[in-house]
């Protein structure tokens, strides 16, 4: 990755004309950097020719503009879109690596989107997969901040960075390995090796100017269609829940001394858990039919095989919580994406994602 970076750099310079001003649109919409895996992914492993994971072809996009496969894995629009649509953007920044291939404008300024699906917070996680692992993808932001410092002078680049909104959504990958590696590692000395590695990856993002964190968790990764179908009854695998729960009230911990070691930093987290967890409970508030099957994929519970050009299709698809064997619908993904924007304590604190752009 250090040579992409040092020819994005390249690139850079040779449009810094272009750069210098900031559209009046963009003064009261904080800029947005989103990292993270698959849940924020906006076709990042789409520029990765070797990548195994990726979502560039049907019936993914089947409800975007056009219906084009872009990438997402999602009928869709994601969460990443969803969340920065109601900060005040069109939708999610691009990803670094079209920023790369067609080179900068002036919207580097308004966010970047650095998610790469696999990816993990344990840079082992989805290394076989060849895509982006975090610590890559905060060596990029590393990068994106060089060249505004470049442009802007370094008091102007740390006051953007400082009103930007970092989101990162990450963790689901992590304990998923754990599982499918039968790891013989005790169960919290792995969750605190997951919690020692985001706080590393949070101090990395603001030595480099964040303030402004929005940290979504691990939502109920046991009742996915992919576990749940690991299970006679079709019900949820448990014991993945309860590693997500622990998973959430460590970082809970972590946030709060953070906030407090770290001079200006501000946060929201977001609790999928629990947000998931009440839509599955309680199906018909939300106008769900299907809470446990794949609306694209195959076999029982549609969830045997990945969403494929040749998968079964629903058609209803407002009516699933589950697009493929672990992502949400586009439908499912705006539900959440308000819960976490417009929601209270139950759902995110101690502040929601709103009050957080705003502060």
């Amino acid at each position: 990755m250090e040579k992409t970076n040092t020819l994005f750099y390249i690139v850079l310079i040779g449009t810094l004309f272009g750069m210098l001003q900031v559209s009046n649109a963009t003064n009261h919409t904080p800029p947005i950097f989103i990292f993270g895996d698959s849940t924020a992914d906006v076709g990042t492993n789409s520029f990765l020719p070797t990548s195994k994971i990726r979502a560039d072809f049907p019936h993914n996009g089947i409800d975007f503009p056009h219906s084009k496969p872009t990438g997402r894995f999602s009928n869709g629009f994601n969460s990443a879109d969803l969340l920065s649509k109601l900060m005040g953007h069109r939708r999610s920044p691009q990803p670094y690596l079209w920023f790369l291939k067609a080179g900068l404008t002036t919207r580097i300024f308004r966010g970047v989107n650095f998610a790469s699906g696999a990816s993990g917070l344990l840079d082992v996680t989805g290394k076989d997969l060849n895509i982006v692992s975090i610590s890559e993808q905060i060596k990029q932001f590393e990068t994106v901040c060089s060249i505004l410092t470049y442009v802007k002078g370094r008091d102007a680049a740390m006051k953007i960075l400082a009103r930007s909104v970092i989101a990162i959504s990450v963790g689901s990958n992590d304990i998923f390995g754990y599982f499918e590696n039968q790891s013989t590692i005790e169960p919290l000395v792995f969750i605190n090796s997951l919690i020692t590695a985001y706080e590393g990856h949070i101090n990395a993002l603001y030595n480099l100017g964040a303030r402004k964190f929005g940290i979504i968790s691990v939502p109920p990764i046991g009742c996915c269609p992919s576990q749940r179908i690991h299970n006679s009854t079709g019900g949820c695998l448990e014991i993945e829940n309860t590693f997500a729960r622990a998973f959430h009230s460590s970082l809970d911990v972590l946030l709060k001394k953070l906030s407090f070691k770290l001079p200006d930093m501000k946060y929201a987290l977001g609790n999928s858990y629990e947000m998931t967890i009440n839509v599955i409970d309680h199906p018909q508030l939300f106008n769900f039919t299907s809470i446990d099957t794949a609306c694209c994929g195959k076999g029982w519970l549609n969830a045997e095989k990945s969403c494929t050009p040749d998968a079964n299709l629903c058609s209803n698809r407002d009516e699933y919580l589950f697009w493929d064997l672990f992502h949400p619908t586009q439908y499912a993904a705006e539900l959440a994406a308000t819960s976490l924007y417009n929601g209270g304590l139950q759902f995110v604190a101690p502040i929601n994602f709103s009050q957080l752009a705003a502060c």
